[in-house]
Formats: C-alpha cells, structure tokens, sequence
C-alpha cells in the first residue's frame, strides 16, 4: 500500500523571507512534476473583505509559492470564487492585488463553468480556469467550520466551484445525509491538484470559517494529496472519523490517504488545545436565506462588484 506523506515545519511569523524559505524547502520535498510554460492554478482561501488577514490565507504564502513557481519556468495564476465581495475586493483588501502585479501573476475570478456529474450522481459547475490548468496549488487556511468542523485542503477546492452553483448545492442537497460532504470529496478528486500547502501560521478556531478568533499554531504543512493533508491533521487535533464529515465520506469511499496507517507525517509540531464548534449548524440553507443571499448577489452584479461564492 502507498504511504503519503505530509510535511510539516515551524514557522514562526509571516515575516516575507521566513515563508519564503518554508515555501521553497516544503515545496521541495514534493515529488512535483514541474516543467517550463506550465500553467498552474495557485487556489487560495479568499472567502471574505471582512477580516481577510484572519479568514484569508496570508498574502506572503500566496507570492512566495507564486515566486516559486516562477523560479521553476511556470506560469502561475491565482483564482478563487469568495463568499463576500468580488475577488478584486477581497484581493485588495488583505493587501495581494498588488504584490501580484508587482510579480506579473494575473488574479483571475472564476466566471466560465463547466458542468460536470460526479460519480454521486451530483452535477457542479467548474470553473475552466481550474480544468483547463497543467496543475492546482491548494493554498488552504487552518480553520474551524461551523458546518463541516473544520476547513481544510479537500473543503478550500469547493472554491473551484463557480459563483451561484454554491449556495445553490447547500440549499439542493445540503439536507441528504452526508451528500454534500460527498460532493466536496468528489470535487476535490476531480481537480488537476499536485501539491496542497497548509497556512497554519495563524489558524482561526471556533465560529469559524470567517467568525472565528485567532490561535497561533505557527507551521506550514505541505501534501501532494489533500485527503492525506486532512487525514494527518485530523489525527494531530485527536478526531476521530464518526465526528467529520469529509473524513467519513473519504473512509466511506475506501480512498487510501484517508487511513491513518498510510499516511505518515514528518515535522508538524505538537498542536495545542485549538477550539473547534460545539455544535455544527445544517449545511442546507433554508428558502428565505437562499433568496436573501441571490437578491444581494444579483445587486452587486449589477453593480459590478461580485465574482461569485458562498463560504469557503
């Protein structure tokens, strides 16, 4: 049976030549199949203007995998579909818009879909820039889920899925056992993925994924497969599968990474007491919630500031 491997490292701020130097040598040690011209999604966790230091991941991470992907011949870009604002907004506000104009990386929102059935039998549109890609680089945040426990690798690539096809899935299968949980899993293994960097510098515990509170954890860690990323830290926090849901479903579908036997972890310091939600609230939006979030997506298109997308 295949081992996957996760890698870990201390990092004690985000100090730009500190993460720099993580990025690179995390990177590194991934068997990544890298090539000149190759055109590489890097997938950031982009879900809100509000508190973007906190609920996004960190500006330094995404520019120095960018660099590095530079520095290898590749042509990076950078995409995500956020749930508050438009992606212009939400790259502006945690100060990346900038930086990645000063690096010549373009900031792409995710518009054109592509409609694709999952072996659930549950039809998502895609973004094409995330199909059309040699490679995705998931840049997801260490965060607690009100609805799902956690946010992690496998959760960040729900972000590939376009604008109102989001709250459309939450509020069409949300209520079906662990179908939606499925169709998260089933994305994430649809998806041209070749690495998946952990931002656990600055993690956000309890009412997460955007009203949460700040815990230090201060480490990158770094997976070629999302599921054995996921697997490795749910061990390190103590879970179980019977409590998560995106864990039980990877079990239930009999995927390798998601046994703690073939997974080995290397250089994840010892996690401290990270508060995860009491209680998780229903995955489905109920009618009025969905009407409400439609009504003020369609006035911010009209006015030209949304991209699309639902809490990631």
């Amino acid at each position: 049976m295949k081992v996957f491997k996760v890698y870990g490292q201390k990092v004690p701020s985000y100090d730009y030549p500190s993460v720099r130097e993580a990025v690179f040598a995390l990177l590194n040690t991934l068997s990544l199949r890298l090539f000149p011209g190759m055109r590489v999604l890097v997938k950031p966790n982009l879900v809100t203007f509000r508190q973007a230091h906190l609920s996004c991941t960190n500006t330094n991470v995404v520019i120095a995998v960018c660099a590095y992907l530079k520095a290898k011949g590749a042509h990076p870009i950078v995409g995500d579909s956020p749930a508050f604002g438009s992606l212009k907004q939400v790259a502006k506000s945690c100060g990346l818009a900038p930086r990645l104009q000063e690096l010549g990386v373009p900031l792409v929102p995710f518009r054109e879909k592509v409609k694709v059935r999952l072996p659930c039998g549950v039809k998502v549109g895609l973004a094409r820039e995330a199909l059309s890609v040699d490679g995705i680089i998931n840049l997801p945040k260490f965060k607690a889920h009100n609805q799902l426990l956690l946010t992690l690798a496998v959760k960040n690539l729900f972000g590939c899925v376009v604008g109102l096809e989001k709250p459309w899935l939450h509020a069409s299968i949300g209520d079906k056992d662990d179908l939606f949980a499925q169709m998260l899993f089933e994305v994430a293994q649809t998806l041209p993925v070749i690495a998946n960097l952990m931002d656990a510098v600055e993690a956000m515990e309890g009412r997460g994924p955007t009203g949460g509170k700040r815990v230090r954890l201060s480490f990158f860690a770094a997976a070629e497969d999302p599921v054995a990323m996921d697997t490795a830290l749910y061990q390190f926090l103590g879970l179980e599968p019977a409590l998560v849901p995106l864990w039980r479903v990877a079990q239930r579908a009999n995927h390798p990474a998601a046994f703690p036997e073939n997974v080995k972890a290397e250089g994840i310091p010892p996690l401290p007491a990270f508060k995860l939600p009491k209680r998780l609230t229903p995955i489905t939006f109920n009618p009025l919630r969905l009407m409400k979030g439609l009504l003020k997506r369609l006035v911010l298109r009209l006015s030209g500031s949304y991209s699309g997308g639902t809490k990631s």
